[in-house]
């Protein structure tokens, strides 16, 4: 263990998914932030909601750490850059996707790519955040099997979520005490409730009271947790070599950023910014053309189906698009971004409103079907060379799509899939979100 000035780290986990866990990681961050420390923000598993919480939390970047999309060595070499890149002192706090032990659907007893697997292969202690507002002294047993299920998992403390009474939590000490160590105990907050919609949470962007909820989850967890004692169950994590870089479509790439298109990960523009590429942000929602000197357009997803009205009538927005397209710059959507670049986009009250039209696909929201999963990509064009690892997640259907596919495509699993998107010369997209080369 290291309690040094060098880099630390631990990961907050829980049994399940809907623990709390991503709250109490907010006020963790927000708080060890106010108190100094050099927060580092991650986050496991494909998310792009969670990320931007943390970020607005840790005032940086969040980074992503996907044990399925990269192996040990490249989940080393993303978090160890982004320590490097932090200064001396960093502390890197990791949260966890669904439950610990949670991965993808690969036929495997695990499940490849789970919160368990970042922890054992960055070397990391694990905080669980337990869900007691139904449980009484069976907690322990809980934490015991989380604790025991893996060698190479170590829980180094409890947190106590959700806790009815200062008569449970006692109770609660007493038993999961003599597991784990207790590091702290949360009440049910009417005041620490978020707002979702299909994919997750509201946008970190779309909430007014962001600031002010980041604080109250502060003050929550600084009032109820031992932030000194878990600080220290942080430790040293395993040195990275080199990153494996994701590469850029073009030298400058103007990437559409707004609440429309919110859905990029930080480490795939910083891999770009690595290879001397520059970015050049601009926002179709306020009509907002690509940069005229952009050899590239990258449009990442997001909720076009939102604003689907609004990004039809940007007449800037399609000109500038249009111009890109004549000049030859490569044009690529993922998601959302893909389905603004085909010729229809049908919102959730059956409106279908005019898109780019540089595509031959048509989408629709009116009658919803979920499609979720890892994705083994082997591109057929567009900006990608060599195969890909990405992540699915969207309710959209496919009403038309005709042309050459951008991808062949399998499941986590290796099970073929139909070919994904479509590539038209130098415009392409698909309804994959590139994580890491494959």
């Amino acid at each position: 263990m290291s309690r040094g000035a060098g880099p630390r780290g631990f990961v907050i986990a829980a049994p399940a998914s809907g623990a709390g866990k991503t709250t109490v990681t907010l006020g963790l961050v927000a708080a060890l932030v106010a108190r100094g420390h050099n927060v580092v923000p991650a986050k496991s598993g494909p998310d792009y909601i969670d990320p931007a919480f943390l970020a607005a939390a840790a005032r940086r970047d969040c980074v992503t750490l996907d044990a399925f999309a990269a192996d040990p060595a490249q989940l080393r070499a993303r978090a160890s850059a982004a320590l490097a890149a932090s200064g001396p002192g960093s502390l890197l706090v990791v949260e966890g996707a669904m439950g610990l032990f949670d991965g993808a659907d690969d036929g495997t007893p695990a499940g490849c790519g789970s919160t368990a697997d970042v922890a054992a292969a960055l070397g990391l202690s694990v905080v669980v955040v337990l869900d007691v507002a139904r449980m009484g002294q069976g907690a322990a047993a809980i934490v015991r099997g989380l604790a025991g299920y893996r060698d190479d998992v170590r829980v180094a403390g409890v947190l106590l979520n959700r806790v009815a009474s200062a008569r449970h939590e006692q109770m609660l000490r007493c038993s999961v005490g003599v597991v784990a160590p207790v590091l702290g105990t949360l009440g049910r907050y009417e005041d620490l409730v978020t707002p979702s919609r299909h994919l997750g949470l509201v946008q970190a962007g779309e909430r007014a009271d962001l600031a002010d909820f980041i604080a109250t989850a502060a003050k929550r967890v600084s009032d109820g947790v031992d932030l000194g004692a878990l600080v220290d169950t942080a430790v040293a994590p395993h040195d990275g070599a080199e990153v494996r870089r994701l590469p850029p479509p073009g030298q400058r790439v103007a990437v559409a950023r707004d609440l429309a298109f919110a859905f990029a990960y930080p480490h795939m523009l910083a891999d770009w910014r690595a290879q001397g590429a520059e970015i050049r942000p601009f926002s179709p929602l306020a009509d907002e053309a690509p940069d005229a000197e952009a050899d590239a357009v990258f449009l990442p997803g997001g909720y076009p189906e939102l604003h689907a009205a609004q990004l039809a009538a940007a007449s800037r927005f399609r000109e500038g698009m249009i111009d890109a397209r004549a000049r030859g710059a490569r044009i690529y959507g993922e998601c959302g971004g893909y389905m603004v670049l085909g010729k229809a986009l049908v919102d959730a009250d059956g409106v279908s409103h005019r898109m780019l039209g540089f595509l031959e696909l048509e989408t629709s929201f009116a009658a919803r079907r979920m499609h979720l999963g890892y994705r083994r990509l082997t591109p057929r064009g567009g900006p990608w060379q060599g195969p890909m690892v990405a992540h699915e997640f969207h309710y959209a259907t496919t009403l038309h799509a005709e042309g050459k596919p951008l991808f062949d495509a399998c499941d986590a699993a290796g099970t073929p899939l139909e070919p994904m998107g479509l590539v038209d010369g130098r415009i392409s997209g698909s309804f994959a979100h590139v994580i890491e080369p494959g």
